[in-house]
């Protein structure tokens, strides 16, 4: 059972950089239930789009997959469909504890600890990045989406959910207030939102809708629509 996260509960002399370590894999649920608005509806959705979009004989991948919510989503949603489910991160902390996820379920998902910007990507018919692309570096963003749109099926999709920002300054400082009401609402103090938006400064890196519709496009996407959103966080599906 998840832990309740407490990780910035205290003050911190010195803050490290956010990383995907044991420690936040021991809160993780709790962590992420907590701080990202619609999570839940995301992760159910995103199973309900691969079984619409998953076709025979074809892989379905989960970049970024952590505990593996979204893959155990789209494997409740594909069943019998004969599709290969693969779950990609390069925390190996994480891809041992969604391994136990997945053997507690009886789910067969097949489990790589590697990058993301490296791992093979073919045959795909669903691609998932649920709050992974934030996390690659800028620089290296175009060359993963075109990959994976290289990679995927005619009438594949690719799912990109991702923490958003505003070219507007007023509508950025709107959602960000937003945002930390919720988090507040959910039991975070302001040290707790405070020390945890130091330690992700220059770890995760958002991008505005424009941004992210421009490459898919460019990337040869030929839909890229925002299926949901709520304050700063949103999630797109893009149509081969």
């Amino acid at each position: 059972m998840s832990k309740s996260d407490t990780i910035y509960a205290r003050p911190h002399k010195a803050l490290q950089r956010f990383a995907f370590d044991e420690q936040v894999v021991e809160v993780f649920p709790d962590m992420i239930q907590r701080s990202v608005p619609g999570y839940a509806t995301i992760i159910a959705m995103t199973g309900v789009m691969a079984g619409r979009y998953a076709q025979p004989e074809s892989n379905c991948y989960d970049l970024g997959c952590s505990l593996g919510a979204s893959s155990l989503a789209m494997a409740r949603e594909t069943q019998g469909r004969n599709v290969q489910l693969i779950g990609v991160d390069n925390s190996a902390a994480m891809i041992e504890r969604c391994r136990e996820y997945c053997q507690q379920s009886n789910t067969d998902i097949h489990l790589r600890c590697e990058s993301i910007q490296e791992t093979e990507i073919r045959n795909a018919s669903v691609v998932v990045l649920n709050f992974t692309l934030q996390f690659v570096p800028e620089a290296e963003r175009n060359a993963l989406c075109q990959r994976i749109s290289d990679a995927m099926r005619p009438g594949g999709v690719l799912i990109l959910s991702e923490k958003i920002r505003f070219a507007d300054p007023h509508l950025q400082e709107l959602n960000t207030d937003l945002h930390h009401a919720f988090k507040r609402a959910n039991g975070y103090s302001e040290m707790e939102v405070a020390q945890k938006r130091s330690a992700l400064e220059n770890v995760l890196i958002p991008e505005t809708l424009s941004q992210h519709q421009s490459r898919l496009k460019n990337c040869g996407f030929t839909s890229v629509d925002v299926w949901f959103q709520c304050f700063n966080f949103a999630s797109m599906v893009a149509v081969k």
